[in-house]
């Protein structure tokens, strides 16, 4: 497949760069399993993430990808730290990379855009990204409205560029369907919440192996700032405050340190507990490296089922 002939890696397969648990050390260990590690630099300042791409390159010799938050304030030194640090993939979200394109071209990077729709899509293939990733609603942390089953292929027929797969993805079943639809290649980040090489509280990591299906919600809806995390005693409060009409002020004010609280503190009360909808197929712990491979074995026994349906 496109991704992982491009990238030189094992398998086609991007983790997905979840604010504090997509650390350097997080991102080396996926690369070395075969898959493209990728620092999250969410809520990190320029000096933070420099540090995190030292561990990195500490910890592998594969290539490994950072991902930029747009609207973190420092941006701009975090994007020319990308050039010159030698990083050679960015994943973007929560804005337009547009301004950042051309220097990251001229140093050799591969840009892929995280986007929510088909529109947004053809813009970053105009603007010169690489490929983009078109994550559905099922994702964890911050979500779109569309579902991964409609968004992909509608981006696969707007844009000439790769496809990557993202949101609902924890099964060589999905995997295959995410290829039905037209993907070149995957993004996945609740999966990998259950490796034993997480750097997420055991609180925090016991939550998502006792999820149910129907285990998540999506709270900011009505403000306007959705973000998919796993139902808990906050969850409920902010949608109920949400409904009563509370400022975006207060709403963020009542979340205001919710994911360190879950992922350093293990709060799973009052912490902000991302999570996709796979959470609920997420049953026991496991290395990165067979999680990995599980997923692809799984991908080519449910390839041979479909192959023997006579239709």
């Amino acid at each position: 497949m496109w991704l992982n002939e491009t990238l030189g890696i094992q398998y086609p397969l991007i983790q997905g760069g979840m604010a504090r648990v997509a650390t350097g050390e997080f991102a080396a260990a996926v690369s070395n399993a075969g898959a493209l590690g990728i620092i999250g630099s969410g809520g990190m300042t320029c000096e933070m993430l420099e540090k995190e791409i030292h561990i990195a390159k500490s910890k592998t010799d594969k290539i490994f990808g950072v991902n930029l938050m747009l609207m973190n304030p420092e941006v701009d030194a975090q994007a020319q730290l990308l050039i010159d640090e030698g990083i050679k993939v960015v994943t973007t979200g929560a804005g337009n990379p547009g301004k950042y394109i051309p220097a990251w071209k001229e140093a050799g990077m591969i840009i892929m855009p995280v986007v929510p729709s088909a529109s947004l899509a053809k813009r970053m293939e105009r603007a010169g990204a690489d490929a983009v990733i078109a994550e559905g609603t099922e994702s964890g942390g911050h979500v779109g409205e569309l579902t991964t089953m409609a968004l992909v292929p509608q981006v696969k027929d707007a844009v000439s560029i790769p496809v990557i797969a993202a949101g609902g993805i924890a099964s060589g079943r999905q995997a295959l369907a995410a290829l039905a639809l037209g993907a070149d290649g995957f993004q996945v980040g609740t999966m990998l919440l259950a490796s034993y090489e997480a750097p997420i509280h055991e609180n925090y990591k016991k939550a998502v192996l006792k999820a149910k299906d129907t285990g998540t919600v999506v709270t900011g809806r009505i403000g306007g700032t959705p973000v998919r995390i796993l139902k808990n005693k906050m969850a409920k409060e902010y949608i109920k405050k949400e409904k009563e009409g509370a400022s975006l002020m207060e709403l963020e004010k009542f979340t205001l340190g919710g994911l360190r609280r879950a992922v350093v503190e293990g709060d799973v009360d009052t912490g902000s507990l991302m999570a996709g909808q796979v959470a609920g197929m997420i049953h026991q712990e496991d290395s990165l490296e067979h999680i990995i491979a599980n997923l692809f074995e799984e991908l080519k026994a449910a390839q041979k089922r479909v192959a023997e349906i006579a239709l």
